[in-house]
């Protein structure tokens, strides 16, 4: 069992080597600098909002506030199977809202593909652009003017910086928050500069006219449509584009339960679409697509191999048991491996938050803080995964409260670190 998980660990530690040239990359190189928006692009915003009434009003706002013609800027409203306000909120706050009632058909997946029907049906014309957002988030000023540069130097699909509005409001957000830190510079930003195609990540994106109608619609229906979404584009060959000035906030949980019910949809989400693409992306890997196969490392059931690791542990132990022996070295064994993975764990946070020092918007105190219980965040995920292997949780909103005390981005723009570097 110890030898199993020692080539287990060796063989998926090689795999994903590469990825310590990404904690570097964005250090050393510099990208081209990009053209100045000329403001010619009309884009249609796509917002699936799900009973966010406290939350919609304030990414309108932030819309309204971009430095990017208003006139070029249509944004549309789905407010999907609601029981509050958010219909009248999205009115109210200059949006064109459709509304949408099926039970049946529940997920982000299928709101989007009922939206993107209702754009065909009465803007038969379309746009050049479609960005996509969740209700609660918020945008720098500046947020569309740095996406229209990438998109008019060519780029078809493009994702942007995504930072969090609540990182001080406990462990749980924080965690979350860290973990999107690093996902944006220390994956998406690196692969950019080595032209190797980036994921989408939730929300914050933006699409070409091109791609609307290849996909004909929305069909990724996947608990994690965004993995899917990219999944498929990088089997059909297309490159997806990272915009480090464009910076999103979005409000993460703070209660565990709900944590909970979220990361089990997403690692459920990840099995679904590692058997649905798997094949796919190990062909195109084959093939030298060096772009399929960071994204098979990605969505590799990475804990089920952690859990396999201390189920082979455990087992040593009953075997020890069963045999008179002493379980305390296969239980230390068990120590170590979850130790070895906190201070990895810690380390890559504690790297991601000093490089992004800035990007964080809480006291130092808190910032030093929750490195110690970013680990702890993370692990959580062995459970949640061994449960996402039976149970699949469907999709089921989160609820959001706003953040009204905590960092709302504004004019006085804070610097980003991507803004420096670009």
């Amino acid at each position: 069992m110890h030898t199993l998980n020692l080539i287990l660990t060796l063989l998926f530690s090689l795999c994903c080597a590469y990825q310590l040239l990404y904690l570097v990359l964005p250090h050393l190189r510099r990208e081209k600098p990009l053209p100045p928006s000329e403001g010619a692009h009309d884009y249609a915003v796509l917002i699936c909002a799900r009973n966010e009434e406290a939350v919609v009003g304030g990414l309108l706002q932030s819309l309204r506030r971009q430095t990017y013609p208003a006139g070029k800027l249509h944004v549309f409203v789905l407010a999907d199977n609601c029981s509050d306000g958010t219909e009248a909120a999205a009115r109210a706050g200059g949006a064109r809202v459709y509304v949408r009632q099926d039970r049946s058909r529940v997920g982000k997946g299928y709101a989007l593909e009922a939206l993107l029907a209702h754009l065909r049906e009465d803007y038969p014309a379309g746009f050049d652009g479609y960005f996509v957002f969740d209700a609660d988030n918020r945008l720098e000023p500046d947020y569309v003017e740095q996406m229209d540069r990438s998109f008019s130097a060519g780029q078809d699909i493009v994702t942007g910086y995504r930072n969090s509005l609540n990182y001080g409001a406990c462990w749980i957000s924080a965690g979350y928050s860290l973990w999107f830190l690093r996902e944006s510079r220390y994956l998406n930003h690196a692969r950019h500069l080595l032209g190797v195609s980036c994921a989408v990540s939730g929300t914050g994106f933006l699409f070409s006219r091109a791609v609307a109608e290849e996909l004909g619609g929305w069909p990724f229906h996947l608990l994690t449509e965004d993995i899917e979404f990219t999944a498929w584009q990088l089997t059909h060959g297309r490159r997806i584009a990272f915009c480090a000035g464009a910076v999103l906030y979005d409000e993460q949980p703070e209660d565990f339960p709900q944590s909970w019910r979220q990361r089990l949809r997403w690692s459920r989400g990840y099995l679904q679409v590692f058997r649905r693409y798997g094949p796919a992306l190990v062909k195109g890997a084959v093939r030298g697509s060096f772009a399929c196969y960071d994204m098979l490392m990605n969505i590799l059931p990475v804990v089920l191999l952690s859990l396999l690791s201390l189920a082979s542990a455990l087992a040593a132990a009953l075997w020890s048991a069963l045999h008179g022996q002493s379980l305390l070295p296969s239980l230390l064994g068990a120590c170590r491996s979850l130790g070895s993975s906190w201070i990895m764990l810690f380390l890559l946070g504690a790297y991601t938050a000093l490089t992004e020092w800035k990007q964080i918007h809480t006291s130092p105190l808190r910032k030093i803080g929750y490195l110690f219980t970013f680990p702890f965040f993370m692990l959580t995920y062995l459970p949640v995964g061994l449960v996402s292997l039976f149970r699949n949780p469907g999709w089921k909103p989160i609820v959001h409260r706003g953040c009204p005390s905590r960092r709302e981005p504004e004019r006085r723009r804070v610097v980003s670190a991507g803004r420096q570097r670009v």
